[in-house]
């Protein structure tokens, strides 16, 4: 692949998993307003209307086989639904900056799943660029606030567990999305992956809204609402899947650390969070090691 189409592919992830990070903070303040289940539905719904357009089968895409269609109901089912509960529940019970902690576990994760279940080669810089990310969590984990060591709630700790579950649930999305984009475009993979989360969430989701007062809702939550929908449901699943089409699984999963970096700045900007210079040196070098990801290896 030319440089340009690379450079272009390496845009796309980053913005994606800096979207993702943005609505990973933002959820917080939409899970206090939403219970899960109805936020998730009202979430795919939103998506759905968006990308109505883009469930069209084109005329040259080959007849989906039962292989196709149960990859994307994974997708769905672990890359949107799962992360979506394990994500709002774990922030509400934790906070933005701790999501950035723990999430940027999710490039090693991606790294090791795509050398066992693609059989990728991973090139010594994409383990370089993972072992930054370890050194990153580790000082995040170090920059805590100190009432937050002492006196630890175990509602944080279910928080924990929660947005781990999610750090899996993100590294398969990545890499059962690089089998998808072989044989289908990125807007069929994000409208349908979209279509199975709505079903998904659909019955728990309806079940909510029969008593819920929406009425109750705020004007700029349902704006927040509405940024959250067409974020998670439209922007970021189409970015991902048309930087992934040109990217090895490996090399795309570095780029989840712009996740937590978009969480982390969201909600110390938008969310009035502490971050400390341990914190952002935390992050500098969870960056060197996107940097060392995308540097171009060498040529076959």
């Amino acid at each position: 692949m030319t440089r340009s189409p690379r450079l272009l592919a390496y845009a796309c992830l980053a913005s994606s998993m800096f979207i993702v990070g943005s609505y990973v903070a933002l959820s917080k303040p939409l899970a206090a307003v939403f219970p899960v289940f109805l936020l998730g539905w009202l979430r795919f719904g939103i998506g759905g209307i968006a990308m109505l357009r883009w469930l069209r089968k084109p005329g040259t895409e080959p007849r989906l086989d039962w292989h196709t269609r149960l990859l994307i109901f994974l997708e769905a089912f672990v890359g949107s639904f799962l992360f979506t509960v394990c994500m709002v529940l774990g922030v509400s019970r934790s906070s933005a900056v701790a999501a950035g902690v723990i999430m940027s576990a999710i490039p090693a994760v991606v790294a090791l799943l795509s050398r066992v279940v693609l059989r990728e080669e991973v090139r010594p810089a994409t383990w370089a660029a993972v072992a930054c990310g370890v050194v990153g969590i580790a000082l995040l984990a170090w920059a805590r606030p100190h009432a937050e060591v002492e006196a630890p709630n175990p509602e944080r700790w279910l928080g924990y567990t929660l947005l781990f579950g999610a750090v899996l649930c993100e590294a398969s999305y990545a890499v059962i999305g690089k089998r998808l984009t072989a044989v289908l475009s990125p807007k069929r993979i994000s409208a349908m992956v979209n279509l199975w989360g709505f079903v998904l969430m659909l019955p728990p989701g309806l079940a909510i809204a029969w008593t819920f007062d929406f009425g109750a809702v705020s004007p700029p939550i349902w704006g927040l609402l509405l940024f959250y929908g067409l974020a998670a449901s439209v922007w970021t699943v189409w970015l991902w899947m048309t930087g992934l089409r040109h990217v090895p699984a490996s090399r795309a999963g570095m780029f989840t650390v712009m996740l937590p970096i978009g969480a982390a700045m969201t909600g110390v900007v938008l969310l009035g969070e502490s971050f400390s210079g341990l914190q952002a040196l935390a992050f500098g070098i969870a960056l060197l090691g996107l940097l060392l990801a995308s540097w171009p290896g060498r040529r076959a």
